[in-house]
């Protein structure tokens, strides 16, 4: 049975956390700590797409980026490589954060070990929590950081980020995505990416 009291403490305590973030975002005329914007789009976006979601995947999805600033992608070389030890850091460092926050607040080992699971995106399209965490994952993507990312790098970058972040979400997610309210620029690249 999941515990609203322990569920509320552990989102206050992650939101703390993240309310240390140096960077900083504005969204409607309010400016907040990017991670912690983050974290409530997270759990927005998962309560109108899994309203139904158990404990482990709410927790999961408040935390997921979890201090995630003290770890930056310029610290590893700015190539493949680079990248994929820079995100194998970023899961081990998410689930010891998200651990420690967890036990303070006293949840047993099990809970525990499901967000630790989740966090590492373990068994993406075979276990439907993970699919479920990545489907969010990739719609808060879409919605929220789509368009700031396309303004940086020419279309085949952005192109192919989409065409990969496509492939990772379910035929739910998919749809799910296609109702999004996207901006005519995002919606261009958005059906560009899936007719190519």
């Amino acid at each position: 049975m999941s515990d609203p009291k322990k569920l509320s403490k552990a989102f206050l305590l992650f939101d703390q956390a993240n309310s240390e973030d140096p960077n900083q975002e504005e969204y409607l005329g309010k400016t907040y700590p990017k991670e912690l914007l983050y974290a409530m789009r997270m759990t927005e976006r998962l309560g109108s797409y899994a309203p139904n979601a158990h404990e482990a995947l709410q927790l999961t999805a408040r935390c997921q980026h979890i201090r995630r600033w003290e770890i930056p992608r310029d610290s590893y070389p700015m190539d493949r490589i680079g990248y994929l030890k820079w995100r194998q850091e970023l899961k081990k460092f998410h689930v010891q954060k998200a651990s420690e926050i967890l036990k303070e607040v006293g949840y047993e080992a099990d809970i525990i070990e499901k967000v630790s699971f989740l966090l590492e995106k373990k068994q993406l399209k075979k276990n439907e929590d993970t699919q479920t965490l990545e489907d969010v994952i990739c719609l808060v993507f879409l919605e929220f950081y789509l368009e700031p990312f396309s303004e940086k790098h020419p279309d085949e970058k952005s192109l192919e980020i989409l065409q990969k972040t496509w492939r990772k979400m379910s035929g739910k997610g998919q749809q799910a995505a296609l109702d999004l309210p996207l901006s005519k620029k995002a919606y261009e690249l958005v059906a560009k990416a899936i007719k190519e």
